[in-house]
């Protein structure tokens, strides 16, 4: 066993999946304030903690299923790399820990930590094999994330941004079911769960949510809300923003094949992170510059 095994078995790269946690912040016209900013630096590193034991505790159990597949039998426990007893006490040790520094910032933002684990853990010890449930469960991860970023600063959560994210969510998740089938070539072993999805029933999936999605963002951006709460009329302008990254994703789902892991995937199409880039350039610009 190495550190460097620990680590991997971490994952991260997954961790900028918690960045849901400072939309609130963002969007509540916050980003200003140092002892907010360092709240909500601090509640990120929280959910880095947990949603890494959440991924150790996974692949602990799921260690047999991994080795099946083609890419997950290299992670280090399925490798045999991590031993379960080590990553089942990394992941303890981390679910602690993460779960102090919650009530150290606020103990209503640990209680939504606590939810973000349970949630996991109902997730894991089943409900993952209810088809449809298991994506939304997923997608329930993230609006966690957002609501947990609006407790541990104080502002109230919005309604419109708990629907975006929560629709945006729910349009990775079936996107990456239809992908995980596509690169195991049908419904395999490996995941008993994709026996119960096909590509062209997910295919409407995403339709549907990707629709709902652009219309929701859009309404929200130009909803009295944002006008009153944070005090701008211009957030309408990171709209073009939002229909090409999704748009792009679209068209490297089904022109190259990708979308399996939405994190690397980021990162690794240089059109996407710039696109990424210049939606939060132009949310900064619209929220605290041309107000």
């Amino acid at each position: 066993m190495t550190s460097s095994a620990i680590v991997r078995a971490m994952r991260p790269k997954q961790w900028i999946k918690n960045v849901f946690v400072l939309a609130a912040l963002v969007f509540s016209g916050h980003l200003g304030d140092s002892a907010l900013v360092a709240k909500a630096l601090l509640a990120f590193a929280a959910f880095c903690a947990l949603s890494s034991a959440v991924y150790l505790f996974n692949d602990v159990r799921d260690r047999d299923l991994d080795r099946l597949h083609p890419a997950k039998r290299l992670r280090p426990i399925a490798a045999g790399e991590l031993s379960t007893r080590a990553a089942a006490g990394a992941a303890a040790v981390l679910s602690i820990g993460g779960l102090a520094l919650a009530w150290a910032l606020r103990p209503a933002f640990a209680g939504t930590a606590l939810l973000y684990l349970a949630l996991h853990a109902a997730y894991s010890l089943g409900l993952r094999r209810v088809v449809i449930l298991d994506v939304m469960l997923v997608a329930a991860g993230f609006l966690i994330r957002a609501w947990a970023g609006a407790v541990v600063i104080g502002v109230e959560t919005s309604h419109w941004l708990a629907l975006c994210t929560g629709l945006l969510a729910l349009f990775l998740g079936f996107v990456k079911r239809r992908q995980e089938i596509v690169a195991l070539g049908g419904v395999a072993a490996q995941r008993p769960i994709l026996r119960e999805y096909s590509v062209p029933f997910l295919d409407q999936m995403i339709a549907v949510v990707t629709a709902s999605t652009v219309l929701a963002y859009s309404l929200y951006a130009f909803s009295g809300e944002v006008a009153e709460r944070v005090g701008t009329r211009h957030l309408g302008l990171t709209i073009p923003f939002v229909l090409f990254g999704i748009f792009r994703y679209l068209y490297l789902v089904h022109q190259k094949g990708e979308g399996e892991n939405p994190s690397f995937l980021v990162f690794a199409d240089r059109a996407l992170l710039a696109n990424l880039l210049l939606w939060a350039a132009a949310v900064v610009f619209a929220v605290y510059v041309w107000r």
